[in-house]
């Protein structure tokens, strides 16, 4: 009988101290209720008996983020041991839960619910889906192989797009007048384009892998999330900047060069959003380098009247499209300590929005007017002025959704500005 006392109170000994590290998630539980992401009438000793199951949905990952110091309650769930993306079965079983009850109050309960509920927008806004959770990717490759092409970001194809996109108008800009942009130092671009941008995002990653922990859109990242350990991303970054060697070889001396100065820029761009306000500055000179070597590639030497406004141009337009991409993760950039422009303009973004699309358009006049292209050139910088000016007035910067949809619109504006170099170099009497 003794040791059945000495159990029970060792039991109730455990059961307080559980309480008593479950006190400090009371108000995520209270902010998720509050959001209607809980039920209301659900009470807190559930939420404990229940407290790893929501761990593992990401309306609690998020509130456990936002809630500063609640790692305390690390004693009650074995964070280590939980895997962040809910179940589907967790999520129907408490919507399940959730509808029944509403199902079951008045009418006007139910009014005054949808009153509070948060519209699709604002949730998916509030409550950001993980990168790279299932993709193409994961169907197409050998499971062993696909969190590699994750980290290349293949299944993100868009951000090949705006580093091949410089490349190209200045391969076009370099033809000679009246001709066409030579197709095999196309071929080549691109495939140097989706070779350095892989490195670019596993030097990224490799850098950050403690930040994207921390950030619920890129906690899934291979590295982050341990799919890929840093000894392999460092193998694996060897190989795309091997690939991308053999490629650079192919061109002349010159641009072999100017080619292999752009790595110091590549190495360090994931330093900058700890040291400056404007990290997405150093990614477009790191990024539309280029603007710089397609030129190089065709004449051996750069013409710096035609060059260096459109290397200008792009790195604004990078700067542009990278802040409203920034955006995204402005909250939980603010709460990690990464800097970006996003959070440096702040409530002004649109208006510096404005004056980077203005800056990026003159630009490209400006080297449009020194290679000599002819009308049909400013005709389409007309057409991609107004997408940009689309984008600045149209983007809700708020949403994250949005901003993302804005962002990769920006593939179809470098398409426009190739077309129009195309069509001017065509047009153009040299």
């Amino acid at each position: 009988m003794l040791r059945a006392l000495s159990r029970r109170g060792r039991e109730l000994s455990r059961h307080r101290e559980r309480c008593a590290a479950l006190l400090p998630w009371r108000g995520a539980v209270d902010d998720l209720r509050r959001r209607r992401l809980l039920v209301d009438d659900e009470p807190l000793d559930v939420a404990r008996a229940d407290a790893r199951e929501r761990l593992r949905s990401d309306a609690f990952f998020f509130a456990r983020d936002r809630a500063r110091g609640l790692h305390a309650a690390a004693g009650v769930v074995d964070r280590a041991r939980v895997d962040p993306t809910p179940p589907p079965s967790t999520r129907r079983a408490r919507r399940s839960v959730h509808d029944d009850r509403r199902a079951s109050s008045s009418s006007s309960t139910e009014d005054d619910a949808k009153t509070r509920a948060p519209s699709p927008s604002s949730a998916s806004s509030s409550i950001p889906a993980p990168e790279a959770e299932h993709t193409w990717v994961d169907r197409a490759l050998p499971p062993a192989l696909a969190p590699y092409a994750k980290l290349a970001r293949i299944d993100r194809p868009v951000g090949v797009y705006l580093l091949m996109w410089p490349c190209f108008w200045s391969i076009a800009v370099a033809a000679a007048p009246g001709a066409a942009p030579d197709p095999t130092l196309l071929a080549l671009f691109g495939a140097g384009s989706v070779l350095l941008r892989g490195a670019g995002c596993t030097i990224n990653d490799m850098w950050d892998k403690d930040i994207d922990k921390l950030v619920a859109r890129t906690r899934n990242r291979p590295i982050a999330s341990g799919a890929v350990s840093p000894a392999a991303a460092t193998a694996f970054l060897g190989a795309q900047l091997g690939a991308g060697l053999a490629v650079l070889l192919q061109l002349n001396d010159f641009s072999k060069l100017l080619g292999a100065s752009s790595l110091a820029l590549v190495a360090t761009y994931p330093l900058m959003k700890r040291i400056t306000n404007w990290p997405q500055a150093f990614l477009g000179l790191t990024f539309n380098w280029g603007a710089l070597l397609g030129y190089a590639a065709v004449h051996g030497t750069l013409d710096p009247y035609v060059t260096l406004p459109l290397y200008l141009s792009a790195a604004s337009w990078t700067l542009l499209y990278d802040t409203i991409y920034a955006h995204q993760d402005k909250d939980d950039d603010a709460r990690v300590g990464v800097k970006s422009t996003a959070l440096h303009f702040g409530d002004d973004t649109k208006k510096y929005l404005a004056g980077l699309g203005a800056l990026s358009t003159a630009g490209l006049l400006t080297s449009g007017a020194a290679a000599g292209l002819g009308a049909p050139f400013y005709l389409g910088v007309s057409a991609a002025a107004a997408h940009l000016a689309w984008q600045v007035r149209d983007v809700d910067l708020d949403d994250r959704d949005d901003c993302a949809r804005k962002f990769k619109s920006n593939g179809t504006y470098g398409g426009l500005v190739f077309a129009a170099i195309v069509a001017g170099k065509l047009a153009g009497a040299g």
